[in-house]
């Protein structure tokens, strides 16, 4: 790919990024393509559908969680890193529902579990999780799976509670308290 066809590419996926966060899937192509200063042609050739222009967001936001869960999962509390990575996804997803609506979409969640950068994603979640329940911040009967279905939901919550920051809050320490690790000698 040419370099201006990298960087309007590159302008596309910032600008739609920002418009459906503010206005969902449902913004127009036109408004994106407006706002990434190019012509509607230039969405269209880059990305031939707004599925596929979604897709190539979440695939990108996917692989950003992975990179950041890969360097947490050296940090020195595993416990907190995956606690405040948690935290960050739901606060995220609850800034930008666009997310928490397309994850809704079946057969994208399915592609978006299916790419390189999914799995890369999980591999490293997996290893941040592992990490904090050796460090016996987490319960060991949690995988990846259950860890993923907690954030969906929890973002989810997020978005029903909206700017309520109190209620988001209190419902993150429920989550957290049935993820962390209980002293089997207390119980």
């Amino acid at each position: 790919m040419r370099a201006d066809a990298r960087r309007n590419r590159a302008r596309v996926l910032e600008a739609a990024e920002a418009v459906f966060a503010a206005r969902g899937i449902s913004a127009s192509t036109e408004e994106i393509a407006h706002r990434a200063g190019v012509g509607i042609g230039t969405v269209f050739r880059h990305f031939p559908t707004k599925e596929a222009l979604l897709e190539a967001i979440l695939l990108e936001r996917v692989a950003r969680l992975g990179e950041t869960a890969r360097s947490l999962a050296t940090a020195a509390d595993p416990g907190a890193a995956l606690f405040d990575l948690f935290t960050h996804m739901v606060e995220e997803a609850a800034t930008k529902k666009t997310y928490v609506e397309a994850l809704a979409d079946a057969a994208l969640d399915s592609r978006i579990a299916r790419s390189r950068a999914g799995q890369e994603a999980v591999q490293a979640l997996g290893a941040l999780l592992d990490r904090a329940q050796e460090a016996g911040a987490v319960r060991d009967d949690i995988g990846v799976a259950e860890l993923i279905a907690l954030v969906v939901g929890a973002s989810r919550t997020a978005e029903h509670a909206g700017l309520d920051r109190a209620v988001l809050a209190r419902t993150l320490q429920v989550v957290f308290d049935g993820l962390r690790a209980v002293d089997r000698a207390r119980s």
